[in-house]
């Protein structure tokens, strides 16, 4: 896929390098020369000087072919006209666009704009970090109805199958990180020692999820 990012600085140069590093191609879009100097020497895509949001300046960073558009720039003005250009005039699907205010950031995801809210994403990734497992999920989603928690493997649960602490829970374990690597279980899956669950819950079952994993399985 093709994609254009608008800002080179940290975040635009390392996304635009972890693209390149996946075989897609990339323009990136920067007002300052000086800021493609964070490319690398290694980088083959295209580099456009210019202002991110100019149609004139999209189309030369070949916009009308793009897969994705990216609004990374240190400003919120700025990204948001240019996710908006991106996708009403050249009709760009996948749009992003990094907003610094979080109450920004939640009327453009409500206008379909994917947005990611800088400070509050870092405030939300300590926070989980300092509270209990469960406290808070790593995700929501827009409705609030789902969430997607990390559970390390509970002590009283390890060696049971998988479908009966989903059972048990009503969770689902989208995923299991084992030694490593991620891992989709099967109904002949057992929780080891060391596994972090991925589990999708219902927000109002989050609490009745919870009390079952503290409590261990139920003789059936």
């Amino acid at each position: 896929m093709h994609v254009v990012i608008m800002g080179c600085g940290r975040v635009g140069s390392t996304l635009a390098r972890s693209l390149e590093d996946r075989n897609h191609t990339v323009s990136v879009i920067d007002s300052e020369p000086d800021a493609f100097r964070r490319l690398g020497p290694g980088f083959n895509g295209d580099k456009v000087t210019g202002i991110g949001f100019d149609q004139e300046v999209l189309e030369k960073a070949g916009i009308k072919r793009a897969d994705a558009f990216a609004a990374v720039s240190s400003g919120d003005n700025s990204n948001i006209i240019a996710a908006r250009v991106a996708r009403e005039t050249f009709g760009i699907q996948q749009v992003v666009a990094r907003i610094y205010d979080p109450g920004r950031a939640e009327v453009y995801q409500r206008l379909g704009i994917t947005t990611v809210a800088t400070v509050k994403w870092t405030a939300d990734q300590v926070l989980r970090r300092l509270l209990p497992v469960g406290a808070e999920p790593d995700f929501r989603d827009p409705s609030g109805t789902i969430r997607l928690d990390q559970v390390p493997a509970p002590t009283t649960w390890v060696g049971q199958r998988t479908v009966i602490f989903q059972e048990q829970s009503q969770s689902r374990i989208a995923w299991i990180d084992r030694l490593g690597e991620g891992m989709l279980p099967s109904r002949d899956s057992v929780i080891q020692e060391g596994d972090l669950l991925h589990l999708v819950i219902r927000e109002e079952g989050a609490a009745h999820a919870y009390r079952v994993i503290e409590r261990g399985p139920e003789e059936s």
